[in-house]
């Protein structure tokens, strides 16, 4: 594995009891790259994204963030989170506060902002992902997108280097989704690091570096996403694009 990638992970497993989830997976990302996981429901995808900020400690294996080893030292977790954001499927806000008021909780609390600069941090990170118009609004007044696109400016308030996405749309109408991957589009190309659970091809297409295809917990191809879309790709892996997009 290239020593000098941004984040390193090597032969990684992952048991839950008797059932192995993930085998042997290894992969790099390169700084500024967007790397997106593909693949067949139950192909441990966000177990393996959740393996990489610990929130799921893989059994065997390792895993490095700009050079330096995360998995051996878990007491490392908490501030090893505040370099590695992350976007989960259910947006994951809190219902009593308002959108400003959800981004502004972990700049106070962990980066010892005051409440004046975190205010003004969260409405600069509302433009950003072009909902400043919603910062007084309760989750429940927002629409799915809206709420995702909350959650997105709240993980970029701690100034993350690396960006994790477990699959951001997948909870979403039709109709929400678009606006969440034109954000997440937008920060790829400012040169955000990210990797990107998604079943949504044309942000695979559009958006991201490399395409790894994983199934039944393995790593079954890691290819530039050019050469992943113009039919280069493992027989298996055309057979999956095969049924996703038709």
């Amino acid at each position: 594995m290239n020593g000098s990638a941004f984040l390193e992970v090597n032969h990684v497993n992952k048991h839950f009891g008797s059932l192995h989830v993930l085998k042997d997976c290894s992969f790099s990302v390169n700084r500024g790259e967007t790397v997106v996981l593909i693949g067949p429901s139950g192909s441990g995808k966000s177990t393996l994204l959740r393996c990489v900020n610990l929130l799921e400690p893989p059994s065997e294996g390792s895993i490095r963030f700009e050079g330096r080893e995360i998995t051996g030292d878990l007491r490392q977790a908490h501030k090893l989170r505040a370099e590695i954001g992350m976007v989960f499927q259910n947006f994951e806000l809190f219902q009593h506060l308002n959108a400003v008021e959800n981004i502004m909780l972990a700049p106070m609390k962990v980066l010892g902002y005051s409440r004046l600069d975190a205010h003004d941090l969260a409405i600069d990170l509302l433009k950003k992902v072009h909902i400043p118009d919603r910062a007084d609004h309760l989750p429940e007044e927002l629409s799915g997108g809206q709420q995702q696109r909350v959650a997105i400016a709240r993980a970029l308030a701690m100034k993350p280097k690396l960006m994790l996405y477990d699959e951001p749309t997948s909870a979403l109408d039709p109709e929400m989704i678009r606006e969440v991957l034109d954000v997440m589009t937008e920060l790829s190309a400012d040169g955000m690091t990210s990797v990107c659970v998604t079943h949504e091809m044309g942000f695979a297409r559009r958006a991201a570096d490399r395409i790894i295809f994983m199934e039944r917990g393995s790593i079954i191809e890691n290819a530039p996403s050019d050469v992943f879309f113009s039919g280069q790709a493992s027989d298996r892996a055309r057979q999956f694009l095969n049924q996703i997009l038709h």
